[in-house]
C-alpha cells in the first residue's frame, strides 16, 4: 500500500490500521494512553465532504472496529470518541479525523469529571497542525526534539510512535487469523 498522508503530513510509520477508504494512527501528543485517530484516506476538511455509502460508511467501520481494539489493547471500560467538523468546532488540520481515548472507571485522568476531556482535546486540537510539521521538519533536519510547554503531554519520538502503532497492530493481525 502507499503512503498515508494527514492533510499535508505523511503519517505512514504511526499507521497501525488501514482499510481501503480509512487508516488509524497513534497520537503525537497523546492525551490518555492509547489516544488514537481514525482518518479517511481522501482529505478532505468537513464530514459532509465524504461519500455517504463509501467513505463514511468506511470511517464509521474502523471507527468502530479500531476503537473494540483500542479499548481492549489498554484494558478500557469505555471510549470518548470525538470529532471537531470545522474551524469553528475547534478542527486544525483540515482533513476530518475522529479521536479515540480509551477511558477507565478508575485511574483515569478524567475519572472525577468526564467533561473535562473536551476542553483538553480542544486545546491539544488547537496545536496539533503544527506540532505535525514541527515533528516532520526535526525528522528531515535529524534536529533533536523540543518539547513545548504543556510538560504532562510531550511530543513522543517516532520511534515511540512507531512502536506503538506495531503493538496495536499486532492485535488485528490476531484478529484476523
Amino acid at each position: 500500500m502507499g503512503s498515508l498522508l494527514f492533510s499535508t503530513i505523511e503519517v505512514t510509520r504511526q499507521a497501525f490500521y488501514r482499510s481501503s477508504l480509512s487508516y488509524a494512527i497513534v497520537n503525537l501528543k497523546p492525551i490518555v494512553p492509547g489516544h488514537v485517530l481514525v482518518v479517511p484516506v481522501r482529505p478532505v476538511a468537513r464530514l459532509s465532504e465524504l461519500m455517504v455509502q463509501t467513505e463514511l460508511s468506511s470511517l464509521m467501520h474502523s471507527v468502530q472496529r479500531v476503537g473494540k481494539i483500542v479499548e481492549r489493547a489498554y484494558g478500557a471500560d469505555g471510549l470518548t470518541v470525538a470529532c471537531q467538523d470545522g474551524k469553528a468546532a475547534g478542527q486544525s488540520v483540515p482533513h476530518v479525523h475522529f479521536h479515540l481515548l480509551p477511558r477507565r472507571f478508575t485511574g483515569d485522568r478524567f475519572q472525577n469529571d468526564n467533561d473535562a476531556v473536551y476542553p483538553t482535546l480542544e486545546l491539544a486540537e488547537s496545536s496539533l497542525s503544527s506540532d505535525l510539521h514541527t515533528r516532520e521538519r526535526q525528522q528531515q533536519q535529524h534536529i533533536p526534539l523540543r518539547v513545548d510547554d504543556d510538560a504532562a503531554r510531550l511530543p513522543r519520538t517516532m520511534e515511540e510512535m512507531e512502536k506503538e502503532a506495531g503493538w496495536l497492530r499486532g492485535f488485528f493481525e490476531a484478529d484476523n487469523s
